[in-house]
């Protein structure tokens, strides 16, 4: 496997710059010829990059703080690290967002889809699930519909549950939900169409955001998973993803 072309990016912090200018004095970069995206940052620079739907595998390396979908960085022996290590496929979720003008913005998100109040008002929000309507008025900070690789980000820290990454399922978790009180969101066959309409966008205005992508203003948000996209990540046998989420579902 030493015939594995890599080509290298890397976020704009002087430490990945730096770390990108010394893998490519080792590695050559192949560039339009490479079989691996070695992609060197943060979870957000990586997030960023699957953005763009590179069609390489990546090979993410940690240069953030927390890197949850990346490997630790070990400069020495990188093709074999990288030629050894396991894939896995994850299918992003759709958002079309139609804002207060009319316009629509169609956005793909690895994590999350998530809606915020803008203004100190409560958003109030109507949840409707494959066309049958659910909630009537959500009353809430906002609510976010993520993926089982989302789920131990924001999700985890709005309470929502850890999905493991074979699941088929989606998260639907409100953060800071007023009322209803008790309502802890719910779990969606990954085929669900969920569809999130604002009421009086006006005086309660509501941001969406497609992982680090937002869109103001928004009248209602369309969220579905593209079955038919997926992005290869690959991930050291001792670091998957798989396992990573299994252990957090155990973390005291």
């Amino acid at each position: 496997m030493s015939s594995l072309r890599l080509t290298f990016c890397a976020s704009g912090t002087a430490e990945a710059q730096e770390t990108l200018l010394k893998l490519q004095a080792i590695y050559p970069d192949s560039g339009s010829d490479a079989d691996v995206l070695v992609c060197i940052g943060g979870d957000g620079f990586l997030l960023e990059t699957l953005s763009n739907a590179p069609k390489l595998p990546v090979y993410g390396v940690n240069l953030g703080t927390v890197g949850f979908l990346l490997n630790p960085f070990v400069p020495e022996g990188l093709v074999e690290r990288v030629a050894h290590a396991r894939s896995i496929s994850i299918h992003p979720l759709e958002m079309r967002a139609v804002d207060t003008n009319g316009g629509e913005h169609k956005i793909n998100a690895l994590n999350e889809v998530a809606l915020f109040r803008q203004t100190r008002q409560a958003a109030q929000i109507e949840i409707e699930i494959d066309d049958t309507p659910r909630m009537e008025a959500l009353v809430c900070d906002g609510i976010l519909v993520c993926t089982p690789a989302g789920s131990t980000a924001y999700n985890l820290s709005a309470h929502g549950p850890i999905l493991p990454l074979r699941s088929k399922l989606l998260g639907l978790t409100p953060i800071s939900a007023f009322r209803p009180r008790r309502w802890r969101g719910a779990l969606l066959p990954d085929d669900s169409k969920v569809t999130l309409r604002i009421t009086d966008p006006t005086k309660r205005p509501v941001s969406a955001t497609a992982d680090s992508t937002e869109v103001r203003d928004v009248s209602e948000v369309h969220v579905r998973l593209t079955k038919n996209q997926a992005q290869t990540l690959l991930f050291d046998p001792d670091h998957h993803l798989e396992e990573r989420i299994m252990q957090e579902q155990f973390q005291e």
